[in-house]
This record gives C-alpha cells, sequence and structure tokens, in this order.
C-alpha cells in the first residue's frame, strides 16, 4: 500500500504506526495550504525576511536563500520552516501581488489570461451564466476601445456578429426588466430591421432596407390614397364633403372609407394633398374650388384653392397640397364647393392621400 495520496500526496497513517497524530497533522496542514490556494506572490526569487505563519508563495527560477533549487515549486512557511510541494498539472492559485489566477501546465505557472480560458463552455460576469446564456454580464457601464497604432493594433474597432445562413437570426436584442421592446438586424432574412414591440411577443418593423437596393421602408409609417367611385354632386357655394370611399393604399388602417376622412394615428406632420377633376352639370362656366378641413371644421391654412378659367368637363383638374402639423385623433377631409354653377366631382378621378413625414 502507498504511504501517500496519489494528488497531493499526503501521508496516510500506517497500520500500527506510533505517533499517528503527527502523520494525520502534517495531512491536515498540506491539506491547508493546497485547497483554495493563494499565493503571496510569484515573482519573489528569495524568501521574505520575515515570514507570517501561512504564507505560501510560487517560487520563481533563480530561488536563492532556503528557496535554493524549489524553482516552480509551492513555498509554505509553516512553524518556522518552508515547506515545499511540488505542483500538478491543473493548479490553480490566486496572486495576492498581482490580482491574478494563475494554474500550472505541468511545467511553468501560467496566468489565466483570456487565452487560456478561450475554451470555457460559461462565463459570468456579475451575475451565473447558463447553457442557454453561455456569456452573461451584470454591470452598468461597458467600453470597447480599438487597440491603438502606438499600441502596435491599427486603431480602428470592428464587432462582427456571424448567423449560420440566410433564414437565421442576427441582431441586438433591447430589453425592458428581460422583456423584449426592441430588435435591430437580420431576422429571417437579409432585410436590415428596426422593429419594437409593447409586449415582448408581437413586433412591429419601424424600419426595414433591403439588402439588395438599399432602399429603406417605413411598413408602419401611416400613409394613404383613397378615391371616390360615383360622381360627387356640389351645389353652388356649398362646402361639400366629399365620399371619398375607396382606399387603394392604406397603412395602418388610418383612412376610413365608411367616414371618408383620415385620422392621424400619432402626433407628427403629415403632407397631405388631393386632386379634383370636374364633371359638367350642363353649364361650364362652374368654378370649382377645394380645400382640406381638419376636425370638420377648420379648413388648413394654404390649402383652399379655385380652377378659375374655362372648364373642361372630365379634363379639369384642380390639385392641393400642404404640410400639416396634427395630433392624434385629428381627421381630415377633401371638400368641394363651385361658384356661379353647381357641377361634379368625377367618379375614380377625384382622389385624397397623405403620410407622416415626421
Amino acid at each position: 500500500m502507498s504511504q501517500s495520496s496519489a494528488r497531493l500526496t499526503l501521508p496516510f497513517i500506517q497500520a500500527a504506526q506510533a505517533q499517528k497524530h503527527v502523520t494525520h497533522n502534517e495531512a491536515v496542514r498540506a491539506l491547508d495550504m493546497l485547497v483554495q490556494l493563494s499565493f503571496e506572490d510569484d515573482a519573489q526569487t528569495a524568501p521574505p525576511a520575515s515570514p507570517s505563519e501561512g504564507q505560501c508563495y510560487v517560487i520563481p527560477n533563480g530561488a536563492s536563500g532556503d528557496w535554493i533549487g524549489q524553482d516552480g515549486a509551492i513555498a509554505a512557511f509553516l512553524d518556522g520552516l518552508w515547506q515545499f510541494h511540488t505542483p500538478r498539472i491543473g493548479w490553480r492559485g490566486y496572486v495576492v501581488a498581482r490580482a491574478v489566477m494563475v494554474v500550472f501546465d505541468g511545467t511553468d505557472w501560467q496566468e489565466l489570461t483570456p487565452s487560456q480560458i478561450q475554451s470555457a463552455n460559461l462565463f459570468g460576469l456579475g451575475m451565473n451564466a447558463d447553457p442557454s446564456v453561455p456569456f452573461a454580464a451584470r454591470l452598468n457601464a461597458a467600453l470597447w476601445s480599438a487597440l491603438y497604432n502606438g499600441d502596435g493594433g491599427t486603431g480602428s474597432l470592428i464587432q462582427t456578429l456571424n448567423r449560420e445562413n440566410g433564414t437565421s437570426d442576427v441582431g441586438l436584442i433591447l430589453q425592458d426588466d428581460f422583456q423584449t421592446r426592441a430588435l435591430i438586424g437580420l431576422f429571417g432574412d437579409s432585410k436590415l430591421r428596426f422593429s419594437v414591440s409593447p409586449d415582448g411577443n408581437a413586433f412591429n418593423d419601424a424600419l426595414c432596407i433591403d439588402q439588395a437596393t438599399g432602399i429603406a421602408d417605413q411598413p408602419r409609417l401611416p400613409r394613404f390614397k383613397a378615391h371616390t367611385n360615383y360622381d360627387n354632386y356640389v351645389g353652388v357655394g356649398t362646402w361639400t364633403k366629399l365620399g371619398i370611399n375607396v382606399a387603394e393604399n392604406n397603412d395602418q388602417a388610418c383612412f376610413g372609407p365608411s367616414t371618408n376622412c383620415f385620422t392621424a394615428p400619432l402626433d407628427g406632420t403629415y403632407l397631405l394633398g388631393a386632386s379634383l377633376m370636374y364633371k359638367t352639370n350642363g353649364n361650364a362656366g362652374a368654378r370649382m374650388q377645394g380645400r382640406l378641413v381638419l376636425n370638420g371644421t377648420t379648413a388648413i391654412p394654404g390649402t383652399t384653392s379655385e380652377a378659375s378659367g374655362t372648364h373642361n368637363s372630365e379634363t379639369t383638374t384642380l390639385p392641393l397640397q400642404t404640410l400639416s402639423p396634427l395630433s392624434a385623433g385629428d381627421t381630415i377631409e377633401l371638400q368641394g364647393n363651385f361658384r356661379a354653377f353647381d357641377g361634379y366631382m368625377k367618379a375614380d378621378e377625384t382622389c385624397f392621400w397623405g403620410t407622416k413625414i415626421g
């Protein structure tokens, strides 16, 4: 039977051994030193002049004094004497003088730098990592800095996020108390998406950039174009709400075909426009007028316009266009009027459109 343990070389109590407590205490002392290793220093070649009981050192090459011939060993000061232990591959300890961890590679003590822990399965900084999130950090600030030219770098900093293929996801997830509120990246295809979510389940794309053309689209932008599908009769001197009842485009359902109104879903600046086409009711001397009206009562300044020349039925057109600040819930409608003689606003050609621009 061996007289010491295979890994830490702890002495065994032998059969019929006298003074067994001596052997036992020697093993306890060794355990006290080797378990949870902590070194005062690993660069000191000579023993300290006044060591404290229990202090440990990693002895570097070129040792002197009581450490001669112990290069690479662990020295522990116990009972007024230096005791030495030969490290095994994988032993680790904390070096107090440099505030670093070191590991014995079978030949030398090596500092645990990123190159030595690159194959770690989990890495948690301030919190626990787990297999689903193998790198996790809990902190209030983080900085990535380029390696400058003067330090041997290029002065640039490039961060790369890579996915397996064009149907996988790669991007940034922004959360509120671990509830996802925004996504930035490539999700399911190769368009660059900026998406937001009210609940972490349903997502709205605010901006999509096509990878082939570079063209940016705002799929959730309030915008519409609508027209009337019947000739709207308008009398003389009577401003009349036109029956714009067919929505050709209606993102965010911001236009109501049944109410013939656009309703602003958000505060902002809107670009609004319309086109009115004249159709005679027997006299081409009519004077066609149009305007955009806020909340059914107030004409938007600068939108009231008139086609005052000779009218040609189903040809004469009156365009309107304006920028207007609107509040959420404001409605805009298209109104028409005739001076001198009545007439119609022609079906299919009389239209109304708008979009949010700011």
